[in-house]
Protein backbone atom coordinates (compact mmCIF):
# COMPACT_ATOMS: atom_id res chain seq x y z
CA UNK A 1 0.00 0.00 0.00
CA UNK A 2 1.52 3.46 -0.58
CA UNK A 3 2.11 5.77 1.88
CA UNK A 4 -0.72 8.30 3.24
CA UNK A 5 -0.42 11.40 1.54
CA UNK A 6 -0.15 10.22 -1.84
CA UNK A 7 -3.51 8.01 -1.34
CA UNK A 8 -5.11 11.65 -0.21
CA UNK A 9 -3.39 13.09 -3.95
CA UNK A 10 -4.33 9.57 -5.75
CA UNK A 11 -7.47 10.28 -8.46
CA UNK A 12 -8.74 6.77 -9.52
CA UNK A 13 -7.04 3.49 -9.43
CA UNK A 14 -6.39 2.21 -13.01
CA UNK A 15 -9.29 1.25 -15.35
CA UNK A 16 -9.89 -2.81 -15.56
CA UNK A 17 -7.97 -4.30 -18.23
CA UNK A 18 -9.52 -5.36 -21.65
CA UNK A 19 -11.04 -8.65 -21.70
CA UNK A 20 -12.22 -8.78 -18.20
CA UNK A 21 -12.85 -12.20 -17.02
CA UNK A 22 -16.26 -13.12 -15.87
CA UNK A 23 -15.52 -14.34 -12.59
CA UNK A 24 -12.59 -13.51 -10.01
CA UNK A 25 -12.06 -15.47 -7.30
CA UNK A 26 -11.45 -14.08 -3.79
CA UNK A 27 -8.26 -13.57 -3.82
CA UNK A 28 -7.86 -11.97 -7.45
CA UNK A 29 -10.91 -9.47 -6.15
CA UNK A 30 -8.45 -8.40 -2.83
CA UNK A 31 -5.52 -8.21 -5.12
CA UNK A 32 -7.14 -6.18 -7.69
CA UNK A 33 -8.70 -3.62 -5.61
CA UNK A 34 -7.47 -3.95 -1.93
CA UNK A 35 -4.96 -0.51 -2.72
CA UNK A 36 -8.39 0.97 -4.04
CA UNK A 37 -10.50 0.43 -0.69
CA UNK A 38 -7.40 1.49 1.35
CA UNK A 39 -7.05 4.87 -0.54
CA UNK A 40 -10.98 5.17 0.13
CA UNK A 41 -11.05 4.31 3.60
CA UNK A 42 -7.69 6.20 4.21
CA UNK A 43 -9.39 9.40 2.60
CA UNK A 44 -12.40 8.52 4.50
CA UNK A 45 -10.91 8.19 8.04
CA UNK A 46 -7.96 9.90 7.85
CA UNK A 47 -6.02 7.74 9.96
CA UNK A 48 -3.37 4.86 8.75
CA UNK A 49 -3.66 2.97 11.90
CA UNK A 50 -7.69 1.78 10.77
CA UNK A 51 -7.01 1.51 7.32
CA UNK A 52 -5.90 -2.19 8.05
CA UNK A 53 -8.50 -3.06 9.91
CA UNK A 54 -10.75 -1.33 7.58
CA UNK A 55 -9.87 -3.29 4.56
CA UNK A 56 -10.46 -6.39 5.82
CA UNK A 57 -13.75 -5.64 7.16
CA UNK A 58 -14.49 -4.92 3.66
CA UNK A 59 -13.89 -7.82 1.74
CA UNK A 60 -14.81 -9.69 4.83
CA UNK A 61 -18.49 -8.33 3.82
CA UNK A 62 -17.56 -8.34 0.24
CA UNK A 63 -16.84 -12.14 0.47
CA UNK A 64 -19.85 -12.35 2.30
CA UNK A 65 -21.99 -10.68 -0.24
CA UNK A 66 -20.34 -12.07 -2.71
CA UNK A 67 -23.53 -13.26 -4.55
CA UNK A 68 -24.74 -9.20 -5.09
CA UNK A 69 -21.99 -8.81 -7.30
CA UNK A 70 -23.89 -9.64 -10.97
CA UNK A 71 -21.13 -8.10 -13.49
CA UNK A 72 -17.31 -8.14 -12.49
CA UNK A 73 -16.89 -4.57 -14.01
CA UNK A 74 -18.81 -3.76 -11.26
CA UNK A 75 -16.56 -4.42 -9.04
CA UNK A 76 -15.31 -1.38 -7.85
CA UNK A 77 -17.90 0.80 -7.39
CA UNK A 78 -19.52 -2.15 -5.51
CA UNK A 79 -16.74 -2.50 -3.31
CA UNK A 80 -16.85 1.44 -2.57
CA UNK A 81 -20.13 1.53 -1.42
CA UNK A 82 -19.36 -1.48 1.22
CA UNK A 83 -16.06 0.65 2.19
CA UNK A 84 -18.27 3.85 2.59
CA UNK A 85 -20.46 1.56 4.83
CA UNK A 86 -17.73 0.37 7.08
CA UNK A 87 -16.51 3.51 7.01
CA UNK A 88 -19.60 4.89 8.65
CA UNK A 89 -19.92 2.23 11.06
CA UNK A 90 -15.82 3.01 12.26
CA UNK A 91 -16.50 6.81 12.40
CA UNK A 92 -20.05 6.56 14.59
CA UNK A 93 -17.78 3.78 16.73
CA UNK A 94 -14.92 6.61 16.72
CA UNK A 95 -17.25 9.56 18.06
CA UNK A 96 -18.50 6.69 20.95
CA UNK A 97 -15.11 6.15 22.26
CA UNK A 98 -14.39 9.29 22.04
CA UNK A 99 -17.47 10.81 23.89
CA UNK A 100 -16.40 8.33 26.68
CA UNK A 101 -12.64 9.18 27.11
CA UNK A 102 -11.30 5.99 24.81
CA UNK A 103 -10.11 7.87 21.42
CA UNK A 104 -7.71 10.30 21.99
CA UNK A 105 -5.65 10.31 19.04
CA UNK A 106 -5.34 13.39 16.26
CA UNK A 107 -7.81 13.60 13.22
CA UNK A 108 -5.12 13.13 10.46
CA UNK A 109 -1.96 10.97 10.38
CA UNK A 110 0.03 11.88 7.99
CA UNK A 111 3.45 10.06 7.19
CA UNK A 112 5.05 12.50 4.70
CA UNK A 113 7.90 15.02 5.41
CA UNK A 114 7.67 15.97 1.94
CA UNK A 115 4.17 17.75 2.34
CA UNK A 116 4.37 21.70 2.62
CA UNK A 117 4.00 23.13 6.43
CA UNK A 118 1.19 24.89 5.32
CA UNK A 119 -0.78 22.34 3.18
CA UNK A 120 -0.28 20.18 6.24
CA UNK A 121 -1.64 22.37 8.29
CA UNK A 122 -5.01 23.14 6.42
CA UNK A 123 -5.18 19.46 5.98
CA UNK A 124 -4.92 18.55 9.64
CA UNK A 125 -7.18 21.53 10.29
CA UNK A 126 -10.22 19.97 7.92
CA UNK A 127 -9.61 16.67 9.13
CA UNK A 128 -10.29 18.38 12.47
CA UNK A 129 -13.64 19.83 11.50
CA UNK A 130 -14.61 16.97 9.72
CA UNK A 131 -14.11 15.23 12.87
CA UNK A 132 -17.18 17.75 14.82
CA UNK A 133 -19.40 17.27 12.21
CA UNK A 134 -22.15 14.55 11.14
CA UNK A 135 -20.90 11.50 10.22
CA UNK A 136 -22.98 11.63 7.10
CA UNK A 137 -21.92 15.13 5.98
CA UNK A 138 -18.33 14.01 6.64
CA UNK A 139 -18.96 11.17 4.21
CA UNK A 140 -20.73 13.01 1.47
CA UNK A 141 -18.06 15.65 1.69
CA UNK A 142 -15.09 13.66 1.54
CA UNK A 143 -16.55 11.42 -1.61
CA UNK A 144 -17.54 14.59 -3.38
CA UNK A 145 -14.48 16.84 -2.67
CA UNK A 146 -11.48 14.41 -1.91
CA UNK A 147 -12.43 11.43 -3.95
CA UNK A 148 -13.77 13.38 -6.82
CA UNK A 149 -16.87 11.92 -7.37
CA UNK A 150 -20.12 12.87 -9.02
CA UNK A 151 -23.25 13.68 -7.25
CA UNK A 152 -25.06 10.59 -8.57
CA UNK A 153 -22.29 8.07 -7.00
CA UNK A 154 -21.94 10.24 -3.67
CA UNK A 155 -25.58 9.69 -3.26
CA UNK A 156 -25.37 5.31 -4.41
CA UNK A 157 -21.94 5.17 -1.97
CA UNK A 158 -23.84 6.98 0.45
CA UNK A 159 -27.07 5.11 0.67
CA UNK A 160 -29.45 8.36 -0.02
CA UNK A 161 -31.05 10.11 -2.18
CA UNK A 162 -29.29 13.02 -4.45
CA UNK A 163 -31.28 15.64 -2.90
CA UNK A 164 -29.74 14.25 0.62
CA UNK A 165 -26.49 14.06 -0.71
CA UNK A 166 -26.44 17.25 -2.46
CA UNK A 167 -27.49 18.67 1.35
CA UNK A 168 -25.36 17.06 3.28
CA UNK A 169 -22.33 18.15 0.99
CA UNK A 170 -23.89 21.76 1.73
CA UNK A 171 -23.85 21.39 5.49
CA UNK A 172 -20.12 20.33 5.46
CA UNK A 173 -18.97 22.72 3.01
CA UNK A 174 -21.29 25.53 4.99
CA UNK A 175 -19.29 23.97 8.55
CA UNK A 176 -15.82 24.09 7.08
CA UNK A 177 -16.25 27.62 5.64
CA UNK A 178 -17.92 28.99 8.58
CA UNK A 179 -14.81 27.31 10.43
CA UNK A 180 -12.07 28.27 8.49
CA UNK A 181 -13.13 32.05 8.10
CA UNK A 182 -13.55 32.69 11.40
CA UNK A 183 -9.66 31.69 12.27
Amino acid sequence: MPPAPKLLRLAKAEPPPQGEPAELTDTELFERFSSHVAGIGFRLLGRNSEVDDLVQEVFFAAFKQRSQLRDVRAAKSWLSVITVRKARERLRMRRVRQFVGLDSCTSLELADDAMPADDHALLMRVYQILDHMTVECRLAWITRYIEGERLEHVAERCGCSLATAKRRIAAAQAQLQAEIDGE
